[in-house]
Formats: structure tokens, sequence, C-alpha cells
């Protein structure tokens, strides 16, 4: 069924794909919060209860690539519900697991949710408002990934810290219970247009200077997930913070990532490129300025806002390039993007625990520092940016890719 460009913009549908992303994003970024708890309560050591973000993330690398594809004959609104009735379902029993074995079974549903509805969240986007307010669309969407970083670390340290780690869980699944709600009621039918399989996802990789972005991609994923997931640990054996100053830290580093987000647009209409290389530079400079200074607790918040400042134009910009580069695939292009973005956040918990076993917490965020300045040091001397005015959509291929 060929679809027809639309006159006028869903709104409320777009927020209610925003909204999925939030609690997707505040479901797989949770653990990073809650590490010291559940590992207490689990009887395992933080190094292995982080695994709880890698299994996630690795399952959520498979689903981008297979789910559009699976589903490819099912109305893209009954896929987009399920997969969100699915975190649901995860969240409730990860609050009810009485081991690690079994939570980690229950990361895998929200793996599942994750990788499929982020794959397809952009091409259904696509189909939602017209060509010229894409940009504006694929802005609110993202917010939902500022908007998770903001409300999940720290409302889950305060929550974890208050009522158990547990509560976490149950709150989360409580948004994703509000977020199926609304978008029940907003989603329109959209029927599937153009089958996506795996391997025009491997045939967008392959195109010139793709796969050397993709790389940078996954570089810079890596290295904020190896400091992210254990900046709970590092930021309580070196400053000596509590709870409550936990999760004021926190939500500094959210609110500022929200900041990231909401500016990378303007960044990226001044230079695509510095934006690129310099926000995971930044990064780098905060992950080693916590190493050198930790006892300046001033010092370690003004260097983690800078952090999530620094990080939150980084989805954004990644988002961006990759649809100037290919803007003829999107559920391909969306399924590339998300199975590098999931490696990498695999990749960077398992290898920030194998480092924490080995030299430390200190240890993760050196390497991790270095990582994020060889990573933009990649994008700088090898990634192509497109000039203005190239690779722009047609309306055919936004309209008709498959959502």
């Amino acid at each position: 069924m060929a679809h027809v460009v639309r006159e006028a913009p869903n709104w409320t549908a777009v927020f209610s794909l925003a909204m999925g992303v939030f609690g997707l994003l505040t479901a797989e970024y949770l653990p990073a919060s809650l590490l010291t708890p559940m590992a207490v309560d689990l009887d395992v050591s933080e190094a292995l209860a982080g695994q709880a973000v890698t299994v996630t993330a690795l399952v959520a690398l498979f689903a981008g690539l297979l789910v559009p594809g699976l589903t490819r004959t099912i109305d893209r609104r009954v896929v987009l519900l399920g997969l969100s009735a699915l975190m649901v379902i995860s969240n409730l029993l990860v609050a009810a697991s009485s081991s690690l074995a079994v939570l980690l079974l229950m990361r895998i549903l929200l793996g599942i949710a994750l990788g499929g509805f982020w794959s397809m969240a952009a091409a259904v986007a696509m189909r939602l408002v017209p060509l010229a307010l894409l940009p504006r669309a694929l802005a609110i969407i993202f917010s939902g990934i500022a908007v998770g970083t903001v409300v999940a670390v720290p409302l889950g340290s305060f929550m974890g810290g208050r009522y158990g780690w547990r509560s976490a869980f149950l709150a989360a699944a409580a948004v994703g219970i509000v977020t199926l709600a609304f978008q029940w009621l907003t989603l329109p039918r959209l029927s599937p247009t153009k089958a996506t399989r795996l391997r025009s996802v491997l045939d967008v990789l392959r195109r010139p200077g793709i796969g050397v972005g993709m790389l940078g991609c996954v570089l810079v994923h890596t290295g904020h997930f190896a400091l992210f997931t254990y900046i709970r640990p590092f930021l309580e054996s070196t400053a000596g913070v509590g709870p409550d100053g936990l999760a004021l830290l926190l939500l500094g580093f959210g609110l500022s990532n929200f900041l990231g987000t909401l500016l990378a647009g303007w960044l990226l209409h001044r230079s695509e490129r510095a934006t690129l290389v310099f926000m995971p530079a930044l990064v780098g400079i905060a992950a080693l300025g916590l190493v050198a200074f930790p006892a300046a607790l001033t010092v370690q918040a003004l260097l983690v806002a800078l952090w999530g400042f620094a990080f939150g134009a980084v989805p954004v910009a990644w988002s961006n390039w990759v649809a100037r580069a290919a803007p003829d695939q999107a559920e391909s292009a969306g399924g590339m993007v998300v199975a590098s973005v999931q490696s990498a956040i695999a990749a960077g918990a398992a290898a920030g625990g194998a480092m924490f076993s080995i030299s430390g917490i200190a240890g993760v965020f050196v390497a991790g520092g270095v990582l994020m300045l060889l990573a933009a040091l990649w994008i700088a001397l090898m990634v192509k940016v497109a000039p203005a005015g190239r690779s722009k959509p047609t309306v055919e291929t936004l309209h008709g890719s498959g959502g």
C-alpha cells in the first residue's frame, strides 16, 4: 500500500514515540544507578550486576536488526504497541526477580522491546509528519533519550535508597503502562509498505564511508557506557557521596544532558563535523578530570555536568549523520544504528566490568576517557561529513520506506 504525503502532522503520535523511547531508555539505564543495592541484594559483585546492562544491549542489537524484518507483514502500530507491552512485562518481572539469572532473563525481554522499537521509530516518524517537519519530529523523539537520562538515573538512585531497588523497576513499569495507553489512543494504523531485511542493512553498511562512520559511532558509545554503567560506584568510592548526594549529582548529569540535546540542532547547523568530534572529546576530558580530582566534590559535580552536556548531543549528531548518508533506507539505517549503539553499550558495560575487576574503578574511568579521546581523533581524521544540501531524502523515500 503506497503512502501519500501527509498534509498535517500528527504530533500526538510523535509524542507517543518520544514517550516510548523515554520508557525504554529509563528501563535500560536504571541498573547504572542501582548497581550497588542490586549487587548486595542478589549476592553478586557490582561488576557482575553490571551485566544487566550488557545482556539488554546484546539482545537489543539483534532485535534492532531482526524485528523489523520478522514483523514486516504486521501493522506497525500493532508492533509498536506489542513492544511497549513487552517493556512493561520486563520491568514487572525484574522487580520480582529472586536471583541474578532470573533478572538477566527478564532483561532479555527489555532488549527485544528496546531494539525493535528504536529501529522503527524514525521510519514511523517519517510517516507521521510532512517532510519539511521531519527534523522537528526526530528532535522530539530524541528528547525521550534526554528526559530518560534526566529521570532514570537520579530517580533510580533516590528510590533505591528510600524504598529498595525493586521499587524503581515498578515505577518504570508504571511509566510503561501510561506510555502504552497513550500510544493506543494516538498511533494510527501504519500498514507495512516495504520489507526490511538483514541484507539491506548490510548493503547500507557497505556503502562508501558508512562503515568508517559506524566504527566512530561504536567507539564513542563504547567509551561512554563503559563509564556510565559504573558511575555510581565511582562517585561513591572516590568522593564518598551518599544516596541523596548521588541523586543530585546524577540529576545534574541528566539536566545537562537534556540541555545538550536541546542545543544539538543548533550545534549541528553550525558545524556537523565539530559536533561529532568535540562532544566525545569533552566526555573524555571530563572522565580523566574525575580521576584527577577525586576529593573535590564541586569539581566533580561540574565535570559530571560537562559529561552529561557533551553526550546529550551525541545521539542526535549520529542519527543526523546516518540520515544524510543513507536517506533512502529508513528502517535499514535505523536497524544499523541500533545495532551499532547497542553493541557498543554491551561492549562498554562488559569491558568496564572486566577493567573494574582488574584495576578498580579508577582504571575504568582512565580507560574510558582515553577511548573517548581516541574516538574523537578517529572521527576527525576518518569520518566524512556530507556537505550541506546533499543527501536530502525524497518524499517518495520517506513515506514509502516502511515504518
